[in-house]
């Protein structure tokens, strides 16, 4: 299978530049790479206004939602929270789109008991101009801070138990929300992973209703979460989305976005390196040496600094589980690329950004979600890499953290994981006592820190990596500690972590390069052998 986004290195190929945190490095990898590059963004709507109009008046298995509303109701709208996309959009955001129209269409129909609730789940606080950028000035300036606010998952006065599912978990979610006669959710769908019954579910629940699919075992019984039908995740989150649906009037809108990650004067970063024009190819000479010269703050500014221009692809609305449907297949198109085979080695880069680290440092926790979490679950059908293989990555590993957001976590890495990394005996052991722990609950609700709890679910997020891979080999760490620490090797160079890859064996190796950002997914087709979607 050939493909100008599968690209096979040859020795003439100039080489591939990656991200290592907020750096850019130069690495040369031998002929017969293969490097998966994202696709193109998908064409933007022509009028993303009258898509939004015309999804909640021609919605899925639901009537129209002026057909739900009538004068003295009580609505309430969720909205995503600051996670996605990654980095922020240019405003106006999706969502501020969204609730424009709708909140006109609740005026229209003498609709005035509204609250706007950020469903942050147990993730930091949104801060007030964070949210000013996500919907706008108008309505900030009509509804923060008394009916725009964030969800509070320790408010225990504002969460209501909703039921129980079979197996005896309960679902608790924000009084205020359950108590409306209708609940509204505006979802901005960036993975696979996002939206659906997991918007309602986690992004409004409290932390006993995270614990039971949160968890080292559903993550080990997830063949890729970002492929939501051979996903344990999706499908223990949606017994709760669905048990919330047996009770509440819930009518969800969802967007999809393109991958148009950097301003045109930074889209050569997408490209294949060969491709690239004299004028391209200076500008990228020049930013891999002004990250390499810059302290660690200015290298950070330049991707933190300009919200990314991604442009709404696609809306739905309706009942949940059939809008989700039409997204998930056009998240696929945006970024699933055909590949034939595993790779013996997969090499990526680290980006200087994750969902929990949104204008503060990428720390070591969540290097490790991008690389045996993220990153290593960007496939559907089959890993990318065989059972057993070689993932290398290129990341600093700094040990830094960033006090105000992740204040639990420094307590997790520095005193828990040189106790122990396995994920189980961390559950059991330490994660309900942390989670309990009053500093830095209050740390939480009335700060931007993240939950305590938080750490232990971005650790069982890398489970099924862990398993998978054979080992974990780190260029460009600055120390030896950390990697460590997370179970990795390190290595001075690209041309030693293959040649370690290699174990000592005069072999060749399959190698294959997962080029981002922006999102790419390998759609993996095995041997016909394998029994598990043959080339045939």
């Amino acid at each position: 299978m050939t493909s100008p986004l599968v690209v096979t290195l040859d020795r003439k190929s100039a080489p591939r530049v990656i991200f290592s945190g907020d750096q850019l490095l130069e690495v040369d990898l031998p002929a017969g790479t293969r490097c998966i590059y994202p696709r193109q963004p998908l064409a933007a709507l022509k009028d993303p206004d009258a898509a939004i109009r015309y999804a909640i008046n021609h919605p899925y298995n639901s009537d129209p939602l002026h057909a739900k509303l009538h004068p003295g109701m009580k609505v309430t709208i969720a909205i995503d929270d600051i996670s996605v996309p990654l980095p922020p959009m240019k405003r106006p955001d999706a969502r501020e789109r969204v609730l424009t129209v709708v909140l006109g269409l609740l005026a229209d129909y003498g609709v005035d008991d509204i609250e706007l609730i950020v469903a942050t789940g147990i993730h930091r606080r949104m801060k007030p101009n964070e949210i000013r950028h996500m919907v706008g000035d108008k309505i900030f300036d009509a509804y923060y801070p008394d009916r725009l606010y964030n969800h509070d998952a320790e408010d225990k006065q504002n969460l209501v138990v909703i039921g129980h599912t079979r197996h005896g978990d309960v679902l608790e979610l924000n009084r205020r929300a359950a108590e409306s006669d209708l609940l509204i959710y505006v979802n901005l769908n960036f993975v696979a992973m996002n939206g659906g019954f997991k918007s309602v579910a986690v992004g409004l629940c409290s932390y006993k209703s995270l614990r039971p699919h949160h968890n080292p075992r559903t993550i080990l019984g997830s063949d890729s979460y970002m492929d939501p039908k051979r996903s344990q995740l999706a499908t223990d989150i949606e017994v709760m989305g669905r048990l919330a649906h047996e009770h509440l009037d819930i009518f969800t809108i969802e967007t999809t976005v393109n991958n148009r990650m950097f301003d045109r004067s930074l889209d050569f970063l997408t490209k294949n390196e060969d491709d690239l024009t004299g004028t391209e190819r200076a500008k990228l000479k020049g930013l891999v040496m002004a990250t390499s010269k810059l302290p660690q703050g200015a290298r950070q500014a330049i991707f933190d600094r300009f919200p990314a221009p991604y442009a709404i692809t696609g809306v739905v609305a309706g009942a949940t589980d059939a809008a989700h449907e039409q997204t998930i297949a056009r998240n696929f198109d945006q970024y699933c690329v055909p590949i034939d085979g595993q790779a013996d080695v997969l090499v990526t880069g680290i980006p200087f950004i994750s969902p929990y680290n949104v204008h503060a440092f990428l720390n070591p926790l969540l290097v490790q979600v991008l690389a045996q979490g993220y990153l290593f679950n960007m496939y559907r059908n089959a890993p990318l890499v065989k059972k057993g293989g070689t993932l290398i990555i290129n990341h600093p590993c700094t040990d830094k953290f960033d006090h105000e957001q992740h204040a639990p976590y420094i307590d997790f890495v520095h005193r828990l994981l040189p106790e122990t990394r396995d994920s189980e005996e961390l559950r059991n052991r330490y994660e309900e006592k942390f989670a309990q722990d009053p500093a830095f609950i209050q740390m939480f609700r009335t700060g931007h820190a993240y939950h305590p709890a938080h750490p232990f679910f971005m650790w069982y997020w890398g489970e099924n990596g862990r398993q998978h891979l054979g080992r974990v080999i780190v260029v460009g760490a600055d120390n030896e500690y950390i990697p460590k620490l997370m179970g990795w090797e390190t290595s001075p160079s690209m041309e030693d972590a293959l040649y370690r890859a290699k174990g000592g064996e005069l072999r060749s190796l399959d190698i294959t390069l997962l080029h981002v950002p922006p999102i790419v997914m390998g759609d993996v087709r095995l041997p016909a052998s394998t029994g598990n979607g043959g080339f045939g």
